[in-house]
């Protein structure tokens, strides 16, 4: 019986695409979506480099809600981390280069962290039309129609 409530607490904090997918969509706007993103994706050793990427997006997520600097960068700095070795074991995943497209477009200059705009930005409007999954598709697309990483003709191509 106590083996099944100890094993029971560790299987609550496990995450699975579809909620990575709904609270990096949230973390955006809200700062509870982000933490969490980031609470249930640290108690998981991830070797999927889609959900390592998600974990990357919850620590550049955090970046914008904490106050102290050092915390923004180490945060951001890990994130970064994370991402470039999920890409690296899937180059040609278009989740992970919308991430990664995602975090460059909307990162202050400073950072120096837009090296794969134009990379991505080429895989993602190549290939948002041949993602099979919708809810995957239209997040990327709801997203490339706003991004500041895009011009107004290359948003007009998505419609």
């Amino acid at each position: 019986m106590i083996f099944l409530l100890m094993t029971g607490g560790m299987f609550a904090q496990d995450i699975n695409l579809s909620e990575a997918r709904m609270l990096y969509d949230r973390a955006v706007e809200n700062e509870e979506a982000a933490e969490r993103l980031l609470k249930i994706s640290e108690a998981n050793t991830f070797t999927n480099p889609v959900m390592m990427g998600y974990k990357a997006a919850g620590h550049m997520m955090m970046a914008k809600y904490v106050g102290n600097p050092f915390k923004k960068m180490s945060h951001f700095n890990k994130g970064k981390d994370i991402l470039g070795t999920a890409i690296a074991a899937d180059k040609n995943n278009l989740e992970l280069r919308f991430l990664r497209f995602a975090v460059q477009a909307e990162a202050p200059g400073f950072l120096g962290y837009r090296d794969n705009l134009d990379e991505d930005k080429r895989l993602l409007l190549n290939g948002v039309g041949n993602i099979k999954d919708p809810v995957l598709q239209n997040m990327i697309l709801k997203y490339l129609k706003t991004s500041k990483g895009l011009t107004t003709s290359e948003k007009e191509k998505l419609d």
